[in-house]
C-alpha cells in the first residue's frame, strides 16, 4: 500500500490538485483499492483529525494577523523598526528584517507577513536605489520569520501531529528565531555595502521614543501572547482568542484605521486561509493513519539504526531529505505526513521532541523561499510586481546564511531548549 500511497500522491502533485486535495485522493485510493478497510474509514480519520482543542489557535492566529495588518499596525511596526536600525547604509533592508520579526510574533505566518511588511517596504526600498528582485528577495527570506518566531501555526501543527506541548514548542522557538533574525541583519548590512546601495537609508526615521509610543499598542500584542503562555496565564489556544478581541480593540478604537464595514472581508480572507489549512490537516492526518498502520514508520525506523550510528547522521539525513520535500510540498502537509514517522526516530536516538520540531520548522522554512513552490517568493514577487525568476539570482546569499543558522540550530540544541528548561 506504501507504493500505491506514494505514487498516487506523486501523480496529482503532476497534474497540479491542490495540496489538500491530492492528499485526500491519494488516501482515498490508498483505502479503496489497496487495503481491506471499509470506505467509512475516510471520514472517520478526517473528523478525528481535527478533533483537537489546540488546532482552535490556528484560525485565531490567522484572523489576529488579518485584524492588524488591517488595523494600522504594519506601519507603526516598520516605523519602530526603522527607528532601531534604518539610521546606517542598509537600514531599510534591516528594518525589513527587524519588522518581519515582530509581525512575526502577531501573524504566525509567513505569507501574511510578506504582504503586510512588504506592500510597505519593497516600495520604500525601491525608492532608495535597491534592485527590486534583491528587496524582494529580503523580503520574502525575512518573512520566513513568521513560521520560526511563535506564535506559529506550523508549530502548532507539528505539536498536534506528534502529541508534543505546543507551548514548549513556542518557548523553543524563540532562541533559533533571534538568531536567524540576527544573522540576516548581518546579511543586510554586508550585501548593501557590498553593493553601494541603501546610503540615504537614515531619511525620515523618526526618534526612538517617539516611534515607540506610536507603535505601543500594536508591540503590546506579543507581550501580552507570549507573557500570557510563558506566564501560565492562559494556553496558546486561549492566548490566540485574546489576540483576537486585543487585534479588534486596537484597530477599531485605539488606531481607527479600520471600520465595522471593513471586518466581513476580513473575516472572510481568514475563513478561506484557515479552510485550506483545515484541509490539509484533516487529510493529510487521513495519509497519516494510513502510513502508520502499513507499517512504513517502522521499516524507516530500523532502516535508520542500521545506517546511522548515532544522532548526529540521522539529522544530517532528515535535514537532506527536509530541505529536498520543501521545495516541493507545502509546510503544513510535510509536517503533518513526516513529523509522525521522523520524530519517533529521533526520539529513539536521543533527541529531544522539541528540539527535533524547532529543526522539522526552521528547515522547512526554507522551503518557503527555495523554488519551484516557495510561497514566499510568489508573494514576494506578487507584491514588487515582477516575476518570480528575477529574484532566482538573489537568493543563493539569503539561502547559505539561513542554510548556516539550521545546522547551527541542529547540532547546538541549547540554542532551542535553554528558554524550556530554564522554566519547566
Amino acid at each position: 500500500m506504501n507504493a500505491a500511497l506514494v505514487s498516487a500522491l506523486i501523480v496529482f502533485f503532476v497534474l497540479s490538485v491542490p495540496v489538500g486535495v491530492a492528499i485526500g485522493l491519494a488516501a482515498i485510493v490508498g483505502v479503496g483499492f489497496f487495503s481491506p478497510l471499509p470506505l467509512l474509514v475516510v471520514p472517520q480519520k478526517i473528523f478525528t483529525s481535527l478533533d483537537s482543542f489546540p488546532l482552535l489557535a490556528v484560525p485565531f492566529f490567522i484572523l489576529a494577523g488579518n485584524l492588524m495588518t488591517h488595523g494600522g499596525v504594519s506601519r507603526r511596526l516598520v516605523g519602530f523598526a526603522k527607528s532601531l536600525v534604518g539610521g546606517v547604509q542598509g537600514g531599510l533592508a534591516s528594518t525589513c528584517v527587524v519588522t518581519c520579526m515582530i509581525f512575526a510574533a502577531i501573524s504566525g505566518s509567513s505569507v501574511a507577513t510578506t504582504f503586510a511588511i512588504g506592500a510597505i517596504l519593497v516600495p520604500a526600498m525601491a525608492r532608495h536605489g535597491y534592485p527590486l528582485p534583491m528587496a524582494a528577495t529580503i523580503q520574502a527570506t525575512s518573512a520566513e520569520l513568521g513560521v520560526i518566531i511563535p506564535p506559529s501555526v506550523p508549530m502548532i501543527i507539528f505539536g498536534v501531529a506528534t502529541e508534543t506541548s505546543v507551548t514548549q514548542l513556542f518557548m523553543a522557538g524563540i532562541g533559533p528565531g533571534l538568531l536567524v533574525a540576527a544573522a540576516l541583519v548581518a546579511m543586510t548590512q554586508v550585501w548593501c555595502r557590498v553593493k553601494g546601495i541603501g546610503r540615504q537609508d537614515g531619511d525620515e526615521s523618526a526618534p526612538i521614543l517617539t516611534s515607540f509610543v506610536e507603535a505601543f499598542w500594536a508591540l503590546m500584542l506579543p507581550v501580552i501572547i507570549l507573557g500570557g503562555i510563558y506566564g501560565g496565564v492562559f494556553t496558546p489556544t486561549e492566548a490566540a482568542a485574546v489576540s483576537v478581541v486585543y487585534a479588534l480593540v486596537v484597530g477599531l478604537f485605539v488606531y481607527r484605521e479600520m471600520t465595522i464595514a471593513d471586518l466581513p472581508q476580513i473575516f472572510r480572507s481568514a475563513a478561506v486561509s484557515t479552510g485550506a489549512i483545515m484541509l490539509i490537516i484533516a487529510t493529510a492526518g487521513l495519509f497519516s493513519f494510513l502510513i502508520s498502520l502499513s507499517g512504513l514508520p517502522n521499516l524507516i525506523g530500523g532502516w535508520a539504526k542500521a545506517n546511522f550510528d548515532g544522532a548526529v547522521g540521522f539529522l544530517l539525513f532528515v535535514n537532506a531529505l527536509l530541505l529536498v520535500v520543501g521545495m516541493f510540498v507545502e509546510t503544513s502537509a510535510a509536517i503533518l505526513v513526516l513529523a509522525p514517522i521522523l520524530t519517533p526516530i529521533a526520539v529513539g536516538f536521543g533527541v529531544d521532541p522539541v528540539h527535533f520540531g524547532i529543526v522539522v520548522i526552521v528547515n522547512l522554512a526554507l522551503g518557503m523561499i527555495t523554488p519551484p513552490l516557495g510561497v514566499n517568493l510568489f508573494a514576494a514577487a506578487q507584491v514588487a510586481k515582477i516575476p518570480v525568476q528575477r529574484m532566482f539570482g538573489s537568493l543563493v546569499i539569503p539561502v547559505t546564511v539561513v542554510l548556516g543558522t539550521l545546522l547551527l540550530i541542529t547540532y547546538v540544541p541549547e540554542i532551542s531548549l535553554f528558554l524550556r528548561d530554564l522554566f519547566t
